[in-house]
C-alpha cells in the first residue's frame, strides 16, 4: 500500500476562500503541460481542512476543447500507471468511431523507469481533447492532445498551497498566483499550513 501524505490547512484569514493544493511542472519533460487545481476545498474563516493523498499515478484525458487557464479538466477516463513498472508506464491515446479512448500498447522508443509515456495516434483531431497524468485519482498536469505525438512525463512532485476562488480540475495560470507557499515533505508525510489574518501562509511540519 502506498504511503499516505497529509496536509492540514487552517483558514485564519478574514474571508471564505477555496483552498487549493497543486503541483508545479518542475523538470516534467512536457514543455506545454499546465498545472491543474489538484485538491480543493472551500473553507470559512476559523476552519480546518485536511487533504490526503498517495503517490499513485494515473493517465487521464478529457474532451476540453482548447486548453487554457480557466478551463475545467474533468477526466473522462483514468487508467492506473506506475513510472517504476515498464508494464504500466506507457499507454496509447486514440480517436476512433467518434470517441476518444486510451488503448493498451507500447510507446515509441525504449521506455525508461521513472517516466510515464503517452503515444498519441494519428487519428487525434487537433484542439479537441487534453491528455495528462494524475495522482491519487485526480489530474495534476494536462497538455493539449495532438496527432502523432509522443509525450514523456517525468514527475518530480512539488506541492504548493494557495487560496482564492478555485474549482477542482481548473487549469491554472501559475504565473498569476501570488498568494502561494511551497509545502516541502522532507522526512515527513504530514504537514500543516495556516493562512493568517494578513493572508500570509505559515508552513510547518506535522506528525512524522
Amino acid at each position: 500500500m502506498s504511503t499516505q501524505y497529509s496536509l492540514t490547512v487552517t483558514n485564519n484569514s478574514t474571508q471564505f476562500q477555496d483552498l487549493c493544493v497543486y503541483q508545479k511542472p518542475v523538470d516534467l519533460g512536457v514543455p506545454n503541460a499546465l498545472s491543474l487545481a489538484w485538491l480543493t476545498a472551500p473553507a470559512w474563516p476559523g476552519t480546518t481542512v485536511t487533504f490526503t493523498w498517495s503517490l499513485d499515478y494515473s493517465f487521464v484525458w478529457a474532451q476540453t476543447g482548447s486548453l487554457q487557464p480557466g478551463v475545467t479538466f474533468q477526466a473522462q477516463q483514468t487508467v492506473a500507471a506506475d513510472p517504476e513498472n515498464l508494464a504500466s508506464n506507457q499507454i496509447q491515446y486514440d480517436y476512433r468511431q467518434g470517441a476518444f479512448t486510451f488503448l493498451d500498447g507500447p510507446s515509441v522508443g525504449t521506455p525508461q523507469l521513472g517516466s510515464l509515456y503517452i503515444r498519441e495516434l494519428n487519428g487525434i483531431p487537433a484542439n479537441s481533447a487534453t491528455v495528462g497524468i494524475g495522482m491519487s485519482n485526480a489530474g495534476t498536469f494536462a497538455v493539449q492532445a495532438q496527432p502523432n505525438t509522443n509525450l514523456v512525463f517525468t514527475p518530480h512532485p512539488e506541492y504548493w498551497i494557495t487560496a482564492g476562488t478555485f474549482t477542482a480540475g481548473e487549469v491554472l495560470d501559475i504565473e498569476q498566483i501570488t498568494n502561494e507557499a511551497a509545502v516541502p515533505y522532507d522526512g515527513t508525510f504530514a504537514m500543516n499550513a495556516v493562512l493568517n489574518s494578513k493572508n500570509i501562509w505559515q508552513i510547518s511540519g506535522g506528525v512524522v
